[in-house]
């Protein structure tokens, strides 16, 4: 089996640096403040070998997504829709799931209750929580919008050892900035 061929950029954020990797179908992976080499060992479990690429089809999706994603990290409402992505490694549900997400709009919210309701398994609201969880295509596909059923801002940050008060903060920071104030939980 052939690598696929893996186009990277890391540009500068809010809230540190943000790495993206295409594949020729689109945006595969997302994330603040990791490494290339934590993203492509993700690729790599993911979706088996992998080649990162100069020039070619995963690099002109890349290029041609540049716009629109430092257009989001500077703050501005783009959609982030009409990005191309590649979930296709992805199980069906999370598709789904993810697909659903990135339907809601720049300065909106929903609960994983709702999304749980647009996508047919009204009863899956902790099963949309999971899928989100393993979002590899984070503010590109807009998690961070999804909030708990009381209106709190629920969870975020995905699974692994992650500093939970670090991440809410930036789902707080990132939804304030699209002019969303939601709180937090009481302890």
């Amino acid at each position: 089996m052939p690598p696929v061929e893996i186009a990277l950029v890391t540009l500068a954020g809010p809230w540190g640096p943000y790495l993206v990797a295409a594949t020729e179908r689109g945006v595969v992976a997302a994330g603040w403040a990791t490494t290339e080499e934590a993203i492509l060992g993700d690729l790599r479990r993911r979706l088996g070998p992998v080649e990162v690429v100069g020039d070619g089809p995963a690099v002109e999706v890349l290029a041609a997504a540049l716009p629109s994603l430092k257009a989001v990290l500077a703050g501005e409402p783009v959609p982030t829709a009409a990005i191309p992505i590649d979930l296709d490694d992805r199980p069906r549900f999370d598709r789904i799931v993810l697909g659903a997400v990135r339907g809601i709009g720049w300065g909106e919210t929903a609960s994983y209750g709702e999304i749980a309701k647009r996508v047919g398994a009204p009863r899956a609201s902790r099963a949309v929580g999971g899928a989100l969880g393993r979002n590899p295509i984070s503010l590109i596909i807009p998690c961070h919008r999804v909030i708990a059923a009381d209106g709190t801002l629920g969870g975020y940050g995905g699974d692994g050892w992650i500093d939970r008060d670090r991440e809410l903060s930036r789902k707080e920071a990132m939804l304030r900035r699209e002019g969303v104030t939601v709180a937090r939980r009481a302890q």
